[in-house]
């Protein structure tokens, strides 16, 4: 079983930043694309930025320029540093991991619960 543990999110004015964290844990071989997701209020779920195992990442037009994914492949995390916050950026953000898992090598995702984050204008 591989779980996903998110943390960092809270409450914060425009123009501050936060820095999240998800962590996978359990039977894991190795890990492939790492991700974030949003999903605000009445809204369906966005991309906000992918990572692969050798670091090249990829944002939503969104974020660009003020969010940076960022992974650490000997712990199993993936970061989002956000910064300069909006409070369009309000939303319930999730991470999720490509597992490779050590039976017969095969890739499964998994998701974690999510962590809001909650930007005041």
């Amino acid at each position: 079983q591989v779980q996903l543990m998110e943390s960092g999110g809270g409450l914060v004015q425009a123009g501050g930043s936060l820095r999240l964290s998800c962590a996978a844990s359990g039977r894991i071989l190795w890990i492939n694309d790492m991700g974030w997701y949003r999903q605000a209020p009445g809204a369906q779920r966005e991309l906000v930025a992918t990572i692969t195992r050798y670091g090249s990442a990829n944002y939503a037009d969104s974020v660009k320029g003020r969010f940076t994914i960022s992974r650490d492949n000997a712990k199993n995390t993936v970061y989002l540093q956000m910064n300069n916050l909006k409070p369009e950026d309000t939303a319930d953000y999730s991470c999720n991991s490509d597992v490779v898992l050590p039976v017969g090598g095969r890739i499964a995702t998994y998701w974690g619960q999510g962590t809001q984050v909650t930007v005041s204008s």
